[in-house]
């Protein structure tokens, strides 16, 4: 309890803060590359998620599609509005720094279950809900076993497995196996949507 409760977060912090520090010029590169690639889109998307005790707040990432739309006003499909540039970004993951920011605010974790979407929350079940007992992460135990390839009962099941078996060796686990998955580029999803139902739409279904 003295990891999850104090010392996780002291980690989080100050390690946030030195890749920030570190990693500063590196972002300024993307985010000016992203503001010329993404026609006016800015280079920033941010959105709601639920976080610890299922408090909302704002999700921070590099946006690597462009907010082009037909001639009705609809947002055009994601794979004509994902760019080059926007490709590499998530093909290496560097559309998640700007999550350090999340993390040194306090509203995420390094590790953690991933915030997922606002309008899923009326769609676990109770034992579901306990992946909001703990700050969510950048990545996390179903993020290094399967991703976004495992079904969602697998997904949410591993969540709820990491809350309660959290430990400083499971979180040192998991950020090894992030480091080895991003530098082979495993599991990535390149296009957003591309891999199965959302979840409310799929238990809408069942």
């Amino acid at each position: 309890m003295l990891y999850r409760d104090y010392i996780k977060r002291i980690l989080d912090f100050t390690l946030a803060l030195v890749m920030l520090v570190l990693l500063s010029p590196l972002l300024i590169v993307v985010y000016i590359w992203l503001t010329i690639a993404n026609k006016g889109a800015g280079a920033l998307f941010t959105q709601e998620r639920p976080g610890k005790d299922e408090q909302i707040f704002k999700l921070y990432k590099f946006k690597s599609m462009t907010d082009e739309r037909d001639a009705e006003g609809n947002l055009l499909p994601d794979t004509q509005r994902l760019t080059k540039v926007g490709q590499f970004i998530r093909k290496t993951s560097l559309d998640e720094l700007p999550q350090l920011w999340n993390v040194l605010k306090g509203d995420m974790s390094f590790i953690g279950p991933r915030p997922l979407l606002v309008r899923y929350l009326p769609f676990y079940t109770k034992e579901e809900r306990k992946r909001h007992d703990v700050r969510p992460g950048i990545t996390g135990l179903s993020q290094v076993n399967g991703r976004n390839h495992l079904p969602w009962d697998d997904r949410l099941e591993m969540d709820v497995q990491y809350v309660e078996r959290l430990s400083f060796t499971l979180d040192i686990n998991i950020f090894l196996k992030t480091i080895k998955n991003i530098i082979s580029r495993k599991d990535i999803a390149v296009i957003p949507g591309s891999l199965g139902l959302p979840l409310d739409q799929e238990r809408m279904k069942s």
